[in-house]
Formats: C-alpha cells, structure tokens, sequence
C-alpha cells in the first residue's frame, strides 16, 4: 500500500510539472526576422530629344552608305534595303528614294501600331536616308569595290544603322517596322523575324543575280541580321 501512494505521489508530481511546462510556453508565433534589403533597381534615364536625333542622324547616314556599297557592287539584301535595290535594278531611281517610297504605306501602320512619337520619328528617319543618300554621290566616288566587301561591310553598317534608329525609338519602315512592332508585343526577336522576311525578298532576286552575286547578297543580309540579333534581344539594353 506504501508503494502505491508513492507511485500516485510520482505520477501526480509528474502531471503537475508538465503542466506548469505547457502554461509557461508562449502560444503566440515569434516574429518573422527582418527581410534583408533589397537594393533599389536599376531606373535608365531617357535619352534626350538631342540624343535621339544625333544617333537617327547617325544612324541613317549607316544606312545610306551601305546601300550605296551594295548598289556599285550590285547586290541585293533583306528587308526593304533589299527591294529598293532590286528595284533600282529595274527603273532609274536611287535606292534611298525608291526605300522612302516604298516605305509610305507603313508610316500611318507605324504610327497606330507604335505611338505618332514612333511615326513621326520613322517618317523622318526615311526622309533623311534618301537626303543623305542623294548627297552621298557628291561627297565621294568608289571607283571600285570588292563585293564581297560591299557585301560584309555594307551589310554589317546597314544593320547597326538600323540598331541605332531602333535604340531612340524609331524604324526604318516596312520589315523593320513589323519586327518591332512582334518585339514588343510577342517578344519575338527582331532579328529571327526579319531573316524570315529576308529569305522571300532575296528568292525574288534569283532572276537578275548570279549565283555569285546571290550568294553575296545572301552573306549581306546575314551581315544586317547577324548585328539585330546579338544586339537587339529583349531585355539586354536598359535605355530608352
């Protein structure tokens, strides 16, 4: 009988102790640690109105040039370069008039699809392309020129003319315009999106090229396609 009520004493012991353990723990949750911060991103500041025209200029002047290559070494390429060449082929005009004009219908696509800021600044970069490339004739003479130069030169200055329009919000129009526009909507990239549109422009080429001068203006296109792609990927250039 001893034994039993120093059994119930330990037990009752026990049970109380647990008890004034459970009592003295604090139900409520501790608080959350303070989250380590977070450092602000990065906010590119816009290009001024300056800028903007200083590199459309620039920009612009690329493009005439390398058509003005491509044209005394009778080539062809993408986009609406390629078609204002092959047109040049057939009727007497420069490429850099025959590249506004065929350009025209794409102006008010440009400026719904894009904003008039976007419009407006295309239809003046096309204006200057076919200034500058009339004037391009009086400020120099290429007596000769290697066309597979022309085709790798001219090519590479087209694209990065291109590039430099497209960083201060504008196009050259037609092609370029339209793979804008799927950039920015669909994400697509506007390099992988001209070539497409390059591989059509340049089978119409076909009757009026020789196979040496097709293959060369197949490595110009490249050249202009190759400069978008590296360059021009969504999400690489934080300026505006």
């Amino acid at each position: 009988m001893g034994a039993d009520k120093d059994d119930k004493r330990g037990w009752h012991g026990a049970l109380t102790l647990f008890g004034h353990a459970m009592t003295s723990i604090d139900p409520t949750p501790p608080a959350p640690s303070p989250a380590l911060p977070v450092p602000p991103a990065h906010v590119a500041r816009p290009h001024s109105p300056a800028e903007d025209f200083y590199a459309i200029a620039i920009g612009c002047a690329f493009i005439a040039m390398g058509l003005m290559l491509l044209k005394q070494a009778k080539l062809v390429t993408g986009g609406m370069a390629g078609i204002a060449l092959l047109l040049s082929y057939l009727i007497h005009l420069s490429p850099a008039t025959l590249f506004l004009l065929i350009n025209i219908p794409f102006f008010l696509f440009a400026g719904r699809a894009m904003g008039m800021a976007f419009g407006l600044k295309t239809l003046f970069a096309n204006i200057a392309i076919m200034g500058v490339g009339l004037a391009m004739p009086y400020a120099m003479e290429i007596a000769r020129i290697s066309p597979f130069f022309a085709a790798l030169f001219g090519g590479s200055i087209i694209g990065f003319g291109i590039l430099a329009i497209a960083r201060h919000g504008a196009g050259v129009g037609g092609v370029g315009v339209v793979a804008l526009i799927l950039q920015k909507s669909r994400g697509w990239n506007a390099g992988r999106t001209q070539m497409a549109c390059d591989v059509l422009i340049l089978l119409a080429s076909l009757p009026i090229l020789n196979a040496e001068r097709f293959g060369l203006s197949v490595l110009s296109a490249a050249a202009i396609n190759a400069v978008l792609f590296v360059n021009h990927r969504p999400g690489r250039y934080i300026g505006h």
